[in-house]
């Protein structure tokens, strides 16, 4: 029986550039940053004080570097290509992180230079903006409504 869900994917073309984006600038506590013995590196963050569910900032082709150097089937470098695409078109990263003041958690962001494709606003189950990381992934930013 499955349990729960411990980790989830966002796609990242730098895993450098991403850990300094989503813990320095989000403040996401970092969970794990090591790199196993073929090259694979793996880095998990998570919101502060989250603990059930880490992030895995997975650079797009690092398994399938791994898997080669293992000798494994590696995958089509047209496939990475496409999703490396996708990625820079904000079309594979999406989620929402959810905050007890969205208007104080923007400014806060706005000023550790977070890009927003637009500025707080109400909506009908809260107040709502939308941020995005260096390489396109976009989120939701959400104060739920009786928050």
């Amino acid at each position: 029986m499955i349990q729960k869900m411990s980790h989830t994917t966002i796609f990242v073309l730098d895993q450098e550039l991403a850990k300094d984006f989503y813990v320095n600038k989000l403040g996401f506590d970092l969970k794990a940053d090591y790199t196993a013995p073929n090259g694979f590196r793996w880095l998990a963050v998570a919101p502060k004080g989250q603990q059930d569910i880490q992030v895995a900032l997975t650079k797009i082709g690092a398994a399938e570097e791994a898997a080669a150097k293992a000798g494994q089937p590696a995958a089509d470098p047209k496939d990475l290509e496409a999703m490396t695409a996708l990625v820079k078109k904000g079309m594979l990263g999406s989620g929402s992180f959810h905050t007890a003041d969205c208007r104080k958690t923007y400014a806060e962001l706005k000023a550790k230079g977070v890009d927003f494709l637009y500025e707080p606003k109400d909506q009908f189950y809260g107040i709502e903006t939308a941020l995005k990381d260096p390489f396109g992934n976009r989120f939701t930013l959400v104060q739920p409504k009786n928050a």
